[in-house]
């Protein structure tokens, strides 16, 4: 699917996700490390966390043909191997839609980040028509995490990353694929915390 998905043109937008990082980053479930080869030269070291094991021994494939270093380890959104204030920025690709507490991810990702560091955020999420809306809550209500690996079509990704505490610099919203299916409402976004996270 991922595949798929980066055929169909999802390449493009993971490279604008990525477009001018530089220094430590963070990526927080790296699945099969689809973002590894859009890294710029100016990231020094990428520490990409996953808690699945057949997803981490991918990246950890996919790691050895990165043209930054990268480093594959187990790990939770909520729970991340990293000291303090110690990464430049935090990629999330693709993964708040599932993780069990998008709140507790993105608090992590503020508590990790050094003050001025860099949220980045590619997601799919809530739409903004309110039919497809309706449709995304009752997909989410009934069987679709069951069926998605907990996988979510309606979370609210922009209202969760400045509730987390963070301001956006750079918000773009997309359909994709182009159509109004309730997977399609995607958002790029670029923000920054001002202030470290309280412990």
């Amino acid at each position: 699917m991922a595949r798929a998905m980066d055929e169909g043109g999802l390449t493009e937008h993971r490279r604008q996700l990525l477009s001018g990082l530089r220094g430590e980053v963070v990526e927080i479930g790296a699945g099969p490390g689809g973002t590894f080869p859009h890294y710029p030269p100016t990231v020094t070291r990428v520490l990409a966390v996953e808690p699945e094991p057949r997803l981490r021994a991918l990246a950890r494939s996919a790691a050895a043909a990165a043209p930054v270093p990268v480093e594959v380890v187990d790990g939770l959104a909520d729970r991340l191997p990293v000291a303090d204030h110690t990464a430049d920025a935090v990629v999330c690709c693709l993964v708040l839609c599932s993780v069990p507490g998008p709140a507790a991810a993105l608090a992590e990702a503020r508590r990790v980040l050094r003050p001025g560091g860099q949220l980045r955020v590619l997601e799919h999420g809530r739409a903004d028509a309110p039919g497809v809306a309706r449709v995304q809550r009752l997909l989410d209500a009934t069987i679709w995490p069951r069926l998605a690996g907990g996988c979510h079509t309606g979370r609210d990704t922009v209202a969760a990353i400045e509730q987390a505490g963070f301001t956006l610099d750079r918000l773009d919203r997309f359909l994709f694929p182009d159509t109004r299916a309730p997977f399609s409402w995607h958002v790029l976004a670029t923000a920054r915390s001002a202030r470290p996270a309280a412990r």
